[in-house]
């Protein structure tokens, strides 16, 4: 638009400029040797623009077929490039849709027509990849390495080939490759930082931690509570040969995060050790009103050396009054108490939690209290036998493992700060065993005998005819009894069924006699002993089966 305007202006000048010239008399002379020649001003203006145009014209045909060849040169390539960039898009089309013969096919035409072009690769890997040829992938993306714009794109694949065929010193040096040649790659990044906390070299995590901090790699929470953790696993590592370095470090880690369960733990312990009790207790009470965990209870019950067991009972009541409720905090309560031999504490301080459901800890604990009060009696057994079934407690878990111990880094996926205390997954859902009061009362009484029911198989018995035969009754449900009842019977086999004994000798029978009447005496079952399941009378046995109480 604006050439075309220019252009209008420039004719326009023009034309007002001979229009001045055509209202002005004179003319031009021109003279070669004797000849003169003579011409208006008006015309000797339009001559010369005639032949300035001509000029121009002339010029501009030399020039083009100066460059013809060029030209042509160009029309191929630009159309041969454009053939190929069709291939690399059809290829990526044919990728994404899982197309691996038309991957292929495209990837080779690409390769063909572009040579090195960086698509040309990307597509070349990309269908290799689809296709399971991991060599040609690598080939492909050792390729962009001689490219400096295509060179990251390179390490990443080779990085992830490396990470599919399990090695990870390769994967290594590769990460630390890619930082090397662009810090702001936020994989190279963080899988410099994985690797280095697998391998516990704390220092170097730490400055790519930094470095990945000031790039804006991860957001400023999150790299303090992963410095925190990584400073907590070099005192950790570092407790035994420089305590003094270990605590530096882990002072540090609790100003970056103060609800650090391990780091408030070892703080305590290298406070309490340079008799610094109060700054102790400090930061213990600080970590316990955020992240509640039996092991900063164990560590303020024991912050003071040489302390007695009414003085560690009186402190873990203090602690637990600051987080009331908590399943945690009574738990706590129970074992001071039960440390003083506090017991109707210990019991109430549980009480909650046996009604709402009590874990494997929990049932231990009371097992721990009925044996410390009673001795071994029956209820230890109950309550042993019940922490079998019971729910698991929260561990330290992440990935689907479980670990005993704290660990700053996941074995699986090397993920810094991957374990959390909580239930492990895998027992989510599982029943929940709720139990009466009556668990917490005393129990003095002697034990009673168990009742244990043998297995049953039917075994005939002759019996002696009677002259009537009752109606046949209709089938219920088995109940234990004493003794069978005399049946009046017609003249035949049945079957009963006799328990079998344990020894595998076979059961001889017996003629069954009719016993007088007489109420049947108490079989009492303990409640910790469930009867074993019985899956009824089948189809063809009568409904009535004898079982016999034998003492445990």
């Amino acid at each position: 638009m604006i050439r075309a305007l220019v252009t209008v202006l420039v004719l326009a000048l023009a034309a007002y400029g001979l229009y001045l010239l055509a209202g002005r008399p004179g003319d031009v002379a021109l003279s070669l040797g004797a000849v003169t020649y003579k011409v208006k001003l008006v015309w000797a203006a339009i001559a010369v623009l005639v032949i300035v145009g001509v000029l121009m014209a002339i010029i501009g045909f030399l020039r083009w077929l100066l460059r013809s060849p060029a030209n042509v040169t160009g029309y191929f390539r630009t159309r041969r490039r454009s053939k190929g960039f069709n291939a690399v898009t059809q290829g990526m089309i044919a990728v994404g849709s899982g197309d691996v013969r038309r991957a292929q096919r495209q990837a080779s035409d690409a390769e063909r027509i572009l040579g090195s072009e960086p698509l040309a690769l990307l597509l070349r890997a990309q269908a290799s990849q689809l296709s399971g040829d991991r060599a040609g992938a690598e080939a492909a993306f050792r390729a962009m390495l001689g490219d400096a714009e295509t060179k990251p794109l390179g390490l990443r694949g080779l990085f992830v080939e490396a990470r599919r065929r399990g090695d990870a010193h390769a994967a290594r040096q590769l990460a630390a490759e890619a930082v090397k040649t662009s810090p702001t790659l936020p994989w190279a990044g963080t899988a410099l930082l994985e690797f280095q906390s697998i391998e516990k070299d704390w220092s170097g995590a730490l400055s790519t931690l930094a470095r990945n901090a000031n790039h804006r790699l991860i957001d400023k929470d999150t790299a303090k509570r992963h410095r925190a953790v990584l400073l907590t696993a070099q005192a950790i590592d570092r407790v035994e040969r420089d305590r003094a370095g270990a605590k530096t470090n882990v002072l540090e880690a609790l100003k970056l995060a103060p609800g650090l369960v391990p780091a408030a733990v070892l703080a305590a312990k290298l406070l309490s050790e340079g008799n610094d009790i109060r700054k102790a207790s400090k930061v213990l009470e600080t970590a316990w009103r955020q992240s509640p965990h039996p092991d900063i209870a164990e560590a303020y019950m024991n912050v003071r050396l040489g302390d007695s067991a009414r003085d560690r009972y009186a402190r873990v009541q203090t602690l637990a009054a600051q987080m009331a409720g908590n399943p945690e905090a009574a738990i706590a309560l129970a074992r001071a108490a039960l440390s003083a031999r506090d017991f109707p504490v210990a019991r109430s301080a549980l009480s909650p939690l046996l009604a709402s459901g009590a874990t494997e800890r929990v049932c231990l604990l009371m097992a721990d209290i009925e044996e410390a009060e009673h001795g071994v009696t029956g209820k230890v057994r109950e309550w042993l036998s019940r922490a079998v079934r019971a729910p698991r407690d929260p561990a330290w878990t992440a990935d689907g493992m479980v670990s005993d111990v704290w660990l700053p880094v996941s074995p699986v996926s090397g993920r810094i700060d991957a374990f959390e205390w909580k239930t492990p997954v895998e027992r989510l859902g599982a029943p929940t065993v709720s139990y009466a009061d009556d668990v917490l009362a005393d129990v003095d009484e002697p034990e009673q005998p168990k009742l244990v029911e043998a297995p049953a198989k039917p075994v005939e018995v002759p019996v002696k005819a009677k002259e009537e035969q009752p109606a046949p009754v209709a089938d219920k449900p088995a109940e234990p009894v004493a003794e069978a009842p005399p049946v009046p019977v017609e003249p035949a086999k049945i079957q009963v069924l006799a328990p079998e004994p344990a020894k595998s000798e076979p059961l001889k029978p017996e003629p069954l006699k009719p016993a007088p009447r007489r109420p049947p005496p108490p079989m009492p079952v303990l409640p910790s002993h469930p009867v074993p399941d019985d899956p009824g009378p089948g189809e063809d046995e009568p409904s009535r089966v004898v079982r016999f109480p034998i003492n445990g």
